[in-house]
């Protein structure tokens, strides 16, 4: 069985179909490297949130620096999602897809005082504010534009994730939020403040998170602030529970939304606070599985030690492998059987001048140059991390719904690449 998104099938022939549209004629068509996109999937994930959350006050906000394409910003935005941005180029991507800005939480430790004035204009949400001297700016920044900026602490709750070391938020040695240890007096700060405005509280501990209990002990210390603050007269109307539910890259089986959600809504309402506004800021889980990169086998590298299978899709269009030593499926598009017949380990690699340029290693594959190979759970942080090192440009990026097709971004040119720049002449 493929892991990933149910919405990704052979077919009777060994085709590889994305809901009913067959990858390798996708790869034809729109050439490669090329990432293509489940509608259908995405709004399969953003339901399951929200059937998880039914009954209860809540928002939820797509974490958009997984996939900030435009068409899929449209989508949750249609599904009736608000948005977890990081920068204002984050915001004005929500507002030309369509989306609105008091749907809108701004997080961030590095908000500059043009971002905090833009997101101040366009009426976002919450600010999320990682630290005193961000508190400080912000007030400033809203006292000149003769507005109150409605915030929210994030606090660390000094909760291992138990996850990757460099997509670990939530710890004492990161750098995100406020420590648990110096909230109180933070938020005492905060409600000094006369262009300030306190709504709620924020935690995001990590991505990529697959059990449960990291959260439940994020919570349980979330709460112990919530009810400390209130015992001063300080009033929290939402909880922002983050995000970080992790996917299946593997053999990976992360919890449901309904999993992770019914515990720690069970123990909301046994301390007390069922009232409470529910904020949540999943990425990957809504866009991961809907995802794949289709890439061509370019020449195949027998040797004594390795054996590499080189394709044309290399680190700048996924940066995870190379950033993160991520494993992610990688499957032939077409099956073969005379093919199978003499399969052999590869180490699946791009063109880019680097050795750390791999997209899968020792991976057992029947191919032949002129092959595809669809690299499977690449929905998050692949076309959004993607980069242009080695004067590469971009892939193309499409969306299928059914048995439709629309590209959403088209391929960059190399005329694109230096269309900015200019000569010394």
């Amino acid at each position: 069985m493929l892991p990933g998104s149910p919405f990704l099938h052979r077919d009777a022939a060994g085709s590889l179909h994305l809901e009913a549209l067959e990858l390798n004629e996708l790869a034809s068509r729109f050439g490669t490297p090329l990432y293509v996109y489940s509608r259908s999937a995405m709004q399969a994930a953003v339901a399951a949130y929200q059937r998880a959350l039914a009954g209860r006050q809540h928002l939820i906000c797509y974490a958009m620096k997984a996939n900030a394409n435009l068409a899929v910003l449209q989508t949750f935005a249609q599904a009736g999602c608000g948005f977890d941005i990081v920068s204002g180029g984050e915001l004005a991507r929500v507002l030309a897809a369509g989306g609105s800005a008091d749907k809108v939480v701004f997080s961030g430790v590095g908000k500059t005082r043009a971002e905090m004035a833009q997101a101040l204009e366009a009426g976002v949400r919450c600010f999320n504010v990682e630290s005193i001297p961000e508190l400080a700016v912000l007030d400033e920044v809203a006292r000149a534009h003769g507005v109150r900026a409605p915030v929210s602490l994030r606090v660390n709750p000094d909760v291992d994730p138990k996850t990757h070391p460099y997509i670990s938020t939530g710890l004492k040695g990161n750098k995100f939020g406020i420590a648990h240890s110096e909230a109180l007096v933070t938020y005492q700060r905060a409600a000094e403040l006369q262009s300030l405005h306190i709504t709620g509280i924020d935690c995001h501990i990590g991505s990529q998170i697959t059990e449960v209990s990291p959260y439940q002990d994020a919570l349980d210390r979330v709460l112990d602030l919530v009810e400390a603050l209130e015992a001063q007269g300080l009033s929290i109307h939402h909880l922002d529970l983050g995000g970080g539910l992790g996917i299946t890259y593997t053999d990976e089986t992360p919890p449901t939304p309904e999993q992770l959600l019914a515990p720690l809504l069970a123990r909301i309402d046994a301390r007390g606070h069922s009232q409470r506004e529910i904020v949540l800021e999943p990425g990957r889980s809504l866009v991961g599985n809907a995802g794949v990169m289709l890439t061509e086998v370019l020449f195949l590298k027998p040797g004594e030690q390795k054996s590499f299978c080189i394709v044309d899709a290399g680190m700048n269009d996924l940066m995870r492998p190379a950033m993160y030593e991520a494993t992610m499926g990688i499957v032939a598009c077409q099956t073969n059987t005379e093919k199978a017949k003499t399969a052999h380990t590869w180490d699946v690699v791009g063109p880019v001048c680097e050795s750390g340029d791999w997209l899968g290693r020792d991976r057992d594959l029947a191919v032949a140059p002129g092959d595809r190979l669809a690299v499977l759970s690449a929905g998050a942080y692949g076309m959004s991390m993607a980069s242009n090192y080695n004067a590469r440009g971009r892939a193309a990026e499409v969306m299928v719904e059914g048995d439709q097709a629309r590209l959403i971004r088209e391929r960059e040119s190399v005329s694109d690449l230096y269309r900015l720049e200019k000569r010394w002449d």
